[in-house]
C-alpha cells in the first residue's frame, strides 16, 4: 500500500554553517531567501500554516541549507519552536536536510528529542571523483556511514542526488542510483544539475571546461532512475528543481524544466507503448484516468513521436488500470 502523502510546511534556512561552497550552490536563488528566520518568526509561520491545514496531515520541513551544520543553539531554538506542533499532533513530524558529514550521535540525539522524524542527506553523487571535482567536501563512504546511523536511530531516511554534475557521465549517474538503492532509503530526490550564475560551475561552463550532456539525454537517464527506484520500493518525492522565477532568471544552462517529472514519466510511457504496438498503423492505448496526460507525453509529445513514424495513437482512460499500467488495442 502506498504511503499516505502529507503536505509540507517548508521553512527555508539560508546557506549558513555549511563548511563548503559546492560548485553548483546558489542557495539564494534556490530558496528565495537571504535572511535567517528567528524562532519567533518560525512559530508565527507554523501557527498560520497549521490553521489552514487538516490536523496531523502536514509535516514541518527545514530546508535550504545544511540544517545540522548551523550553530547548535540556533538549530535547537528552531526545533523547540516547531516541537510543540508535533507534540500536540497538529503536524505529523519534522523533516530536515543536511550533509552526510554533519551527522553524528550527538546531533541525532538532539533531533530525536525534538520531534524530528525524517532526515534527508545531500549525497549528490556516489562517485568520489565527481564529489571532489564539485567541492562537496565529503565522500561516498560518508553517505553510507551517515545513512546507517540515521536508520539505526529509527529516522526515515531520504537521499538527494544530482545528475549531470561536472565530471559525471550517464554511467556514473546510473551507478550512483544503484549505490543509493543498496543503502535502501525510504525516499529519494533527483535533481538534474542546473547551472546558476555566481557559482564555480557557471565559471566552468562559461569557459567551456564543463560541457553538460544534452537535455534529452538527462531526461532519459532520469526516467531510467525513476523506474529503478520505484521497482526497488523507494519513493521518488522530487524529480527536478522546483519551479521558480528566480532560478529561471539566474540559470545559465543545465537541465531545468518546470514539468521535468512529467517529461520523464512520458518517456516511460513511450517506451511501454513502443513495446506493445506492432503490425498496425493505428492503436488505442488505455491507462489509468489520472495518467492519460502523462501517457500522451508533455504537450502530447508521445502522440507526435509516434505520428512521425506513421503510427496513430489515441490515449483513453480505463479505471481498472493503475499508475503506469497500459493495455493496447489495434484499431480496425
Amino acid at each position: 500500500m502506498a504511503k499516505e502523502r502529507h503536505s509540507s510546511i517548508a521553512v527555508f534556512i539560508p546557506h549558513m554553517g555549511c563548511p563548503n561552497m559546492c560548485s553548483f550552490c546558489n542557495q539564494r536563488a534556490i530558496s528565495h531567501t537571504v535572511s535567517a528566520p528567528s524562532p519567533e518568526e518560525v512559530g508565527d509561520m507554523l501557527e498560520k500554516a497549521c490553521a489552514a491545514l487538516p490536523e496531523g496531515k502536514a509535516e514541518i520541513a527545514f530546508f535550504g541549507g545544511s540544517f545540522t551544520a548551523i550553530e547548535k543553539g540556533y538549530m535547537t531554538a528552531l526545533l523547540e519552536a516547531a516541537y510543540p506542533y508535533v507534540k500536540s499532533g497538529r503536524v505529523s513530524g519534522i523533516r530536515c536536510s543536511t550533509r552526510p558529514d554533519c551527522i553524528d550521535r550527538d546531533v541525532l540525539d538532539v533531533l530525536k528529542s525534538c520531534g524530528v522524524t525524517a532526515i534527508e542527506l545531500g549525497a549528490q553523487s556516489m562517485d568520489n571523483e565527481v564529489l571532489a571535482l564539485n567541492d562537496r567536501g565529503h565522500t561516498a563512504e560518508d553517505v553510507e556511514a551517515a545513512s546507517s546511523l540515521i536508520k539505526e536511530y529509527g529516522f526515515e531516511l531520504g537521499l538527494q542526488m544530482m545528475t549531470g554534475l561536472y565530471g559525471s557521465t550517464p554511467e556514473k549517474d546510473i551507478e550512483t542510483a544503484r549505490r543509493i538503492i543498496a543503502i535502501a532509503p525510504q525516499t529519494v530526490r533527483i535533481y538534474p544539475v542546473v547551472i546558476l550564475g555566481g557559482t564555480r560551475l557557471a565559471e566552468l561552463y562559461q569557459s567551456e571546461v564543463f560541457k553538460p550532456y544534452a537535455f534529452d539525454t538527462a531526461a532519459e537517464i532520469c526516467a531510467d532512475m525513476l523506474e529503478m527506484f520505484e521497482q526497488s520500493g523507494i519513493r521518488v518525492i522530487k524529480l527536478g528543481l522546483h519551479a521558480s522565477e528566480t532560478v529561471e532568471a539566474e540559470m545559465l544552462g543545465g537541465f531545468y524544466h518546470p514539468a521535468f517529472r512529467e517529461i520523464c514519466e512520458g518517456i516511460l510511457f513511450r517506451r511501454k507503448i513502443e513495446e506493445k504496438i506492432s503490425g498496425g498503423k493505428s492503436f488505442t492505448v488505455y491507462t489509468a484516468p489520472t495518467a492519460v496526460s502523462k501517457a500522451a507525453g508533455h504537450k502530447k509529445c508521445n502522440i507526435e513521436y509516434f505520428g512521425a513514424k506513421g503510427i496513430s495513437i489515441k490515449i483513453k482512460p480505463d479505471e481498472r488500470l493503475e499508475n503506469r499500467d497500459i493495455t493496447v488495442k489495434k484499431d480496425e
